[in-house]
C-alpha cells in the first residue's frame, strides 16, 4: 500500500480564467449565451479576450479552483492537469505552486494554447462563461502520475474533462488506480450541458468507480432526466454511497447512510461574482471528509468557502478559509 501523502488529488482542466465585469447590453451585442458555460474555438477566445473590459487573469478550472480550496483550508493536496507551454501555462503552474500545490504535469510542447475561460460578470453576479479548452483536454493516460494518485487519500474528478476521448480515458483510469489502492474517489458532475452530452459514461462512473458526487441541482436533474427533485435524489442515493447537491440560496442536501441532510447557506451581504461557488464548496467538503467530520459538518465548510468567494470577483479564496472555519467553531 502507497503511503498517503495527500488529503485530495485534483485532476481536471488546467485553465486560465479572464474576468471581466459587463452588462446584458453587452453579452446581446456578441452573441454571448447568458450565465451558462459555452465551448468556444481559439479565435473566439483571442476575439472575446480583446473585447473583454479591465479584465483580471487569474488561474482557474473547476478542479484547480477546488484544489486551491483545499489548501487555505490547510489541507495537503496536489493537482494533475495539462498546461501548454505558453505565457498562460506559465502562469497557471506559478499559481498553483504560490498555493503550495505540486503541479508537475508535462506541458504540451506544441499544439493549441493553454486553456482560458473569458467570463462575463454583470451586476447581479451572473457568469456567463465562454471556455476555450485548448492543451488542458490533449491530456492522456500517459499524463495520469501514478503514485501521486494512489498518495492521495481522495482522488478528485472534474466532469469537464470528458469532452475528449483520450481525456476520458485518462479519467477513468485514474479512478481504477485509486481504487485499486483503496483511495476514495470523488466526482463533480461540472455543469448541466457536460451532464446532456456525457450522461452515459457519467451514470456508468457514479455506479462503479466513484464514492462521492458533487452536483447542483440543474446537473442532478439532467443526470437522471427529470424535472422532480426528490425523484432524482432518490435515484442518486441508490446509485452512490455519499453525495452533495447544492440548491444556491437555499443550500444544500447531502446524501449518505440515512435519511439525507438540508444545510443552510451561509449568509452573503452582496453577491458579487457567483464564479467558482461550487467548486469552493466541494473544497470545503472534501477537506471536512479528509478529516474524518460528520457529513452536516462537511456541508458547512463548503458554504463557508462558497459564501467567501461569491464575496468577490474570481473564483479563489482571498480570505483564509481554515480561518474562517475557526471563526465559525469548527477545528478540524
Amino acid at each position: 500500500m502507497s503511503e498517503i501523502r495527500f488529503e485530495v488529488v485534483g485532476l481536471g482542466n488546467a485553465i486560465v480564467d479572464v474576468l471581466s465585469r459587463t452588462d446584458d447590453a453587452f453579452l446581446e451585442s456578441r452573441g454571448i449565451a447568458r450565465n451558462v458555460m459555452t465551448l468556444i474555438d481559439e479565435d473566439r477566445a483571442h476575439e472575446l479576450t480583446s473585447a473583454a473590459v479591465n479584465p483580471v487573469f487569474t488561474s482557474g478550472g473547476s478542479g484547480a479552483n477546488t484544489i486551491a480550496g483545499l489548501a487555505s483550508f490547510g489541507a495537503s493536496a496536489a493537482y494533475i492537469g495539462k498546461v501548454a507551454k505558453d505565457e498562460l501555462g506559465s502562469q497557471f503552474t506559478r499559481e498553483m505552486a504560490a498555493t503550495g500545490v505540486p503541479f508537475a504535469t508535462k506541458p504540451l510542447e506544441s499544439g493549441p494554447a493553454t486553456a482560458r475561460s473569458i467570463i462575463f460578470v454583470t451586476d447581479d453576479g451572473a457568469r456567463s462563461m465562454n471556455t476555450f479548452l485548448g492543451a488542458s483536454v490533449l491530456f492522456t493516460r500517459h499524463d495520469v502520475d501514478e503514485e501521486t494518485v494512489k498518495a492521495g487519500k481522495i482522488l478528485y474528478l472534474e466532469g469537464y474533462l470528458f469532452d475528449r476521448e483520450e481525456a476520458k480515458e485518462a479519467f477513468v483510469f485514474a479512478s481504477e488506480v485509486a481504487r485499486a489502492a483503496g483511495r476514495k474517489v470523488a466526482l463533480t458532475l461540472s455543469d448541466r450541458f457536460c451532464v446532456d452530452r456525457h450522461r452515459a459514461s457519467f451514470l456508468q462512473l457514479v455506479r462503479n468507480n466513484v464514492d462521492i458526487v458533487f452536483a447542483n441541482e440543474e446537473e442532478l436533474l439532467s443526470l437522471y432526466e427529470t424535472e422532480d427533485f426528490d425523484t432524482a435524489l432518490a435515484a442518486l442515493q441508490a446509485d452512490t454511497a455519499i453525495a452533495a447537491v447544492t440548491r444556491s440560496e437555499k443550500g444544500s442536501v447531502v446524501i449518505g447512510a440515512g435519511e439525507p441532510i438540508t444545510v443552510q447557506a451561509e449568509p452573503v451581504a452582496k453577491v458579487e461574482d457567483t464564479t467558482g461557488a461550487g467548486d469552493q464548496y466541494a473544497a470545503g467538503f472534501l477537506f471536512g471528509m479528509s478529516r474524518g467530520l460528520p457529513l452536516e459538518t462537511c456541508a458547512r465548510l463548503g458554504h463557508i468557502a462558497a459564501a467567501e468567494v461569491i464575496s468577490h470577483m474570481g473564483p479563489r479564496p482571498e480570505q483564509s478559509y481554515k480561518a474562517l472555519a475557526e471563526k465559525a467553531g469548527i477545528h478540524a
